[in-house]
């Protein structure tokens, strides 16, 4: 690491609330959200285990997708909260380091997850007599292996570079978490290269996936539109709607955080859009999927029948 570094200690968090009445209420807010979804993404989680009318492929992916949920809002959540508690926004540079580790792993991961999700429904619905065949336990398990391994291999080339970086200027990063961009405004070097890794990383982990599952819900609409059956269009409709609300909840700011060169950036609108891929999403992933769908509704009905009744 080069001398630059050798004596830099760590960096100050700005953080998101401000020192205000509405600093606190959003503080309420945040942590009111946190704890809703831990709960949901917990339940959720739970729910599928022990219930083995979920012990299917879509719902071992949407497991999946809940517990990346889970690690993902506490990687950002509970430092943000105590840095406003306590009044200490200073974060090490080793654990800035692994936080930017954490995010990127997860991140990345995430949006391979709901592509593979994407192809899963595709299969169901435009192919259902080969569904056993092509979205057997063997096809999912590769997919999830794939979707945290390759996360984890570009949040691995992100870390390694950000953390050799020399920083020169203020310590202070504008933002409630370490993010690499607004990391590199303290940089006393040219980081165009790595500008550059980082927009084709972006293109490799959210617009082609994003690509992909819109081709795939094209079809899938299309096959919809041809079906005889009443109740069949509903089911797919339903199911198909839910998964792309949380696409689009994900991607959109995501991708239009990353993609976006220096220049139109502003701290105040990252901050923003960054609350909704990393605090709102994770929340409202387990709300849509129960509440949008009859099959996890049934199995917690049946979870609380069993709960009650073993109390009796």
């Amino acid at each position: 690491m080069d001398s630059y570094n050798q004596t830099f200690t760590g960096f100050i968090l700005l953080g998101l609330f401000p020192s205000s009445k509405m600093g606190l209420f959003l503080f309420i807010l945040i942590i009111l959200i946190f704890l809703t979804a831990w709960i949901g993404n917990l339940s959720m989680i739970l729910l599928i285990l022990l219930d083995s009318h979920l012990h299917t492929p879509m719902y071992f992916l949407l497991s999946q997708l809940s517990l990346i949920d889970l690690n993902y809002i506490s990687t950002i959540v509970p430092k943000m909260l105590s840095d406003f508690m306590l009044g200490n926004k200073y974060i090490s540079f080793i654990g800035c380091g692994f936080q930017i580790f954490l995010f990127l792993t997860f991140g990345g991961a995430e949006t391979l997850l709901l592509a593979s999700m994407a192809y899963d429904r595709y299969v169901a619905i435009c192919f259902p007599l080969h569904y056993a065949t092509h979205m057997n336990k063997r096809v999912c398990v590769m997919m999830i292996t794939g979707a945290w391994v390759l996360g984890s291999i570009n949040s691995f080339a992100h870390t390694e570079y950000a953390l050799q970086i020399p920083y020169c200027r203020s310590r202070a990063i504008n933002h409630f978490f370490c993010d690499v961009p607004a990391m590199l405004t303290l940089a006393c070097m040219d980081t165009w290269v790595y500008e550059y890794t980082v927009f084709v990383s972006t293109i490799l982990f959210l617009v082609f996936p994003f690509i992909g599952i819109v081709c795939s819900y094209g079809r899938i609409f299309l096959a919809v539109y041809h079906m005889h059956s009443g109740t069949g269009k509903k089911k797919a409709y339903s199911t198909c709607s839910t998964h792309l609300t949380v696409v689009t909840f994900y991607y959109v700011p995501f991708a239009y955080t990353y993609l976006r060169p220096r220049s139109l950036r502003s701290p105040g609108e990252d901050k923003i859009l960054a609350l909704f891929y990393t605090v709102l999403t994770p929340m409202l992933n387990p709300i849509i999927y129960s509440l949008r769908n009859k099959e996890v509704m049934g199995a917690l009905r049946r979870m609380t029948h069993r709960i009650c009744f073993s109390k009796l």
